[in-house]
């Protein structure tokens, strides 16, 4: 009993863990593509600090990634595939420490 509640515990952990990683991917690609298009505001303190620590977690785990598939003209497909991969790892991993 202590067993299986035990693993559910770290089955929901990393799930969680997870799917804040995979938010992280989704807020860098927004920031990338709003900064792209020109919003950016100048000289701003905040967002400089932001990018870099969304880059610092995310650019790693997408290197990866793009080291598979090239960009296509100006396309990075790198993102899809690292949250695709992060899904089925999340799918796998956890229903194996549930079910043993």
């Amino acid at each position: 009993m202590i067993l299986a509640s035990a693993r559910t515990q770290i089955a929901d952990f990393l799930s969680t863990l997870i799917y804040v990683y995979t938010l992280l991917i989704i807020m860098y690609i927004v920031i990338q593509l709003l900064f792209a298009a020109g919003l950016r505001p100048p000289y701003s303190r905040t967002t400089d600090k932001v990018l870099g620590f969304l880059r610092d977690i995310c650019e790693p785990f997408l290197r990866i990634f793009r080291q598979v598939i090239p960009s296509f003209g100006g396309l990075d497909f790198s993102p899809i595939l690292a949250i695709v991969t992060l899904s089925i790892i999340n799918n796998v991993v956890v229903e194996r420490i549930i079910h043993g």
